[in-house]
């Protein structure tokens, strides 16, 4: 049937075919020498149609493409707030209206067909109506238990921690397996609903803990994102065994008596990047040293199974799930002071105005002369001589000046092509010997970590642009261009904050130079962090693709991850490509092998990070809400960071962001989602604004921080907040007047009309009533 059902599909795809009915199509295979059977072919048919909906029937009963006829297959995400979601397919995403969803549930994949126009949910043309369930994404709940006398004992009630979960969640009496009221369980899922207004059916498997401990959170998440800390028995015994090998210099070029040594924070234990520098009289010879990872996790390994499965290493507050076992990740691979390495050296010469000329790369053999510190060396790069850390570093201090120098030269070349620097303001928790959080602060970027980051950005370019000029399959990092819609939302929200947009007036596409020269109006407004985060929603994400592509944010053509292997998959990918074509190992019946096992590494790496990043943020966010519990009733200054229809998230001096919900506000709140405002008369909250809040209240299970509007004792001050940027706030009395004049003024009009506004934005609609 396979084979059928590739030839159907050749011949639908084709530019020239014309639609044929079955019986047509199956004399046209046996005319043409196929001779299929004619109760396999029928069978084919009716699997294509009915299961996996790659093909469809037109009006007229003949087969055509499905996607030519508005069916599409893609995932289905559903909205935390209302009964409607998206489903994401290859190429676009589609609208649902709560009343089509068909019963899906969030991370189901699910076929959907566009609605036309004769539908009373058309509207921007996006819109679709999912027709069938292929696959339920999910499987099991976690929640909250809520324990019910039912008449005929207890029965359960699971509120789901996550909210895009809107059917009931019941656990029969028998299904509770020993949980209580309140605990905080994992929960396998029975049965699906069937019609609109079905409860999901389950069974408890697992009891984490009492629903408001830290640590049954902790649990919860790690769970729900499927991260595991400890590694099977075989792995284990793997790592340990290849970790014992002897290191050797047998077909290395030696690197030992070089200047080679790591820069890394004074808590890393997994180095798994050494540099080197030469001076020359045409520019630099930089020595990226990697980990030579791969000669340990060997293809289709057990380690290797385990590593592509978790994809990447996961960097919490209190530890670290590693991708490769600590003999390997903090032992034999990391490249620590003073000892043998095996490594994949990538030499690059670098011209006196950044740009690389050559990359060679080679199997080498390094032994780090220190393990550079970053905030000891940033110390150095402020205080000279006079820094307490001077000596330590004297060894190694002529060769890190210079390549202090090499760092402005590739930065200032990043800067003439348009490389966007985002500014993000990352957390450091600190926690006591309980592991209860007892300070949060701002992390701190110095010079030297934007050395190392200009350097591994220059190896990855390099490397991607030799194993492309060298036709080599490769796991490439790909960024795509944005959206022109959210690049003209975003330039509008810009341009009401005061900064400089003008870049961004052209008909062509928009280039991250462009974007740069925004960015740095905003810095000199002091708005960057605001500017940043909203800019930063509007582009496109960075993915793992076999296809070269440009990366729009860094304004390269070339560009893969090369520099991580002990805790990213990718990196690990395209060391073993390397690896073989320095064996010679690619030839013509092994490259699509190769290709094969790029394009499987991209996907799965690609899905792994997007589950690292979730399950690594929604930690940070339980440690803080667990912090600001201890402190409900304290007032702190804060920024208003996110502005939504439900209220706005203002993010306080410890970075902790919460929400002050719109109806603490008070009635009558207008919110325009493409100035991101809440006003009422002359009162407008916005980002980037400044206020006072106080801590109401926390939820750990929803890791939520709820803030109470305290409004300033000076009022003048007061004013002064709410009355920024005059130009809005005009903007937007005018369009409230010419309502006004039309529907007739009062509290209870605006109110409605802003309900109205939020689930329609078509003001035509309300004139007309």
């Amino acid at each position: 049937m396979e084979k059928i059902k590739n030839q159907i599909l050749d011949l639908v795809r084709g530019a020239d075919y014309i639609p044929l009915t079955p019986n047509e199509m199956l004399s046209l295979f046996n005319n043409n020498g196929y001779d299929f059977d004619e109760g396999e072919f029928w069978r084919t048919i009716q699997e294509m149609e009915g299961e996996d909906f790659s093909i469809a029937f037109t009006k007229r009963n003949k087969i055509a493409l499905a996607e030519s006829l508005g069916q599409y297959k893609g995932v289905y995400s559903a909205s935390s707030r209302g009964g409607f979601g998206f489903v994401t397919t290859e190429n676009e995403e589609f609208f649902v209206p709560p009343s089509l969803s068909f019963c899906a549930l969030n991370g189901d994949t699910v076929i959907c067909k566009r609605l036309d126009r004769g539908s009373r949910f058309y509207g921007k043309g996006n819109e679709a109506e999912i027709i069938a369930i292929l696959d339920r994404g999910l499987k099991e709940i976690i929640g909250t238990l809520t324990l019910y006398n039912n008449g005929r004992g207890q029965a359960g009630h699971i509120t789901p921690d996550n909210e895009r979960i809107k059917p009931s969640v019941l656990v029969s009496s028998k299904a509770l397996n020993g949980a209580c009221h309140g605990d905080k369980v994992v929960a396998k899922i029975t049965s699906y609903p069937k019609a609109e207004h079905d409860p999901i059916r389950c069974e408890i498997t697992e009891v984490l803990g009492k629903a408001d401990s830290q640590e049954a959170n902790y649990k919860a998440v790690l769970h729900s994102n499927g991260i595991t800390t400890t590694f099977p028995q075989g792995v284990l015994s793997e790592a340990e065994e290849v970790s014992l090998e002897k290191i050797s210099d047998t077909g290395r070029r030696d690197f030992r008596k070089h200047t080679v040594f790591t820069i890394d924070s004074h808590e890393a234990k997994d180095l798994d990047d050494a540099i080197s520098l030469e001076k020359t009289e045409d520019g630099y010879i930089l020595g990226v040293h990697i980990a030579d990872v791969s000669h340990y996790v060997k293809k289709n390994s057990k380690l290797d199974k385990e590593a592509f499965n978790r994809g990447t290493s996961v960097y919490f507050t209190d530890k670290v799930v590693p991708m490769l076992p600590k003999e390997l990740s903090n032992g034999i691979c990391s490249l620590n002071e003073g000892e043998d390495r095996l490594t994949l050296s990538a030499i690059i010469n670098i011209d006196k105005k950044g740009s690389i000329v050559s990359c060679e790369i080679v199997n080498s053999i390094i032994n780090s002369k220190i393990k550079g510190i970053y905030s000891e060396l940033n110390d150095i790069l402020k205080s000279g001589e006079k820094s307490e850390f001077y000596q330590k570093y004297a060894h190694v201090i002529g060769d890190f000046y210079e390549m202090y120098e090499l760092y402005k030269v590739l930065k200032e070349k990043s800067d003439r092509r348009g490389a966007m620097e985002l500014e993000s303001e990352e957390t450091k928790i600190v926690l006591n010997e309980q592991g209860h959080p007892i300070e949060i602060v701002k992390r701190e970027r110095g010079e030297s970590e934007r050395l190392i980051e200009q350097f591994m950005l220059c190896a990855n370019e390099a490397v991607a642009t030799y194993l492309y000029n060298a036709g080599m399959p490769c796991v490439y990092r790909v960024h795509d261009e944005p959206d022109m819609e959210k690049i003209s939302a975003f330039a509008l929200f810009a341009k009401n904050l005061g900064v400089d947009v003008s870049s961004l007036r052209t008909k062509n596409k928009i280039t991250s130079s462009q974007l740069s020269r925004v960015l740095d109006s905003a810095r000199k407004k002091e708005n960057l962090p605001i500017v940043s985060s909203i800019l930063l929603r509007s582009l496109m994400k960075a993915r793992y693709s076999p296809v070269q592509k440009a990366h729009f944010g860094l304004a390269t053509e070339y560009y893969c991850h090369f520099t991580s292997p002990i805790r990213r998959y990718p990196d690990l990918s395209v060391h073993r490509i390397i690896k073989a074509m320095l064996k010679g190992e690619i030839t013509e019946n092994t490259i699509a092998e190769y290709e094969s096992f790029a394009a499987n590494s991209a996907m799965a790496s690609s899905d792994n990070e997007v589950k690292a990043v979730h399950a690594e943020r929604d930690i940070d966010d339980l440690y803080k809400c667990v912090y600001m519990r201890d402190r409900i009733g304290e007032e702190y200054e804060a920024v208003i960071c996110s502005v939504t229809s439900f209220g706005f998230f203002a993010k306080t001096e410890n970075l902790c962001e919460g929400l002050v919900p719109i109806e603490s506000l008070g009635n009558g709140f207008y919110y325009d989602k493409d100035n991101y405002t809440l006003s009422r008369g002359k009162t407008v909250y916005r980002l980037g604004q400044k206020i006072r809040v106080k801590v109401e209240d926390v939820d750990i299970s929803a890791r939520q921080i709820n803030y109470y509007l305290v409004k300033d004792k000076n009022e003048k001050q007061y004013k002064e907040n709410i009355s920024a940027n005059e130009g809005v706030e005009q903007e937007i009395r005018g369009t409230r007047r010419t309502f006004n004049r039309e529907t007739g003024s009062g509290r209870k009009k605006q109110r409605r009309y802003s309900t109205f506004m939020e689930l329609t934005h078509k003001r035509g609609k309300r004139r007309r009533k």
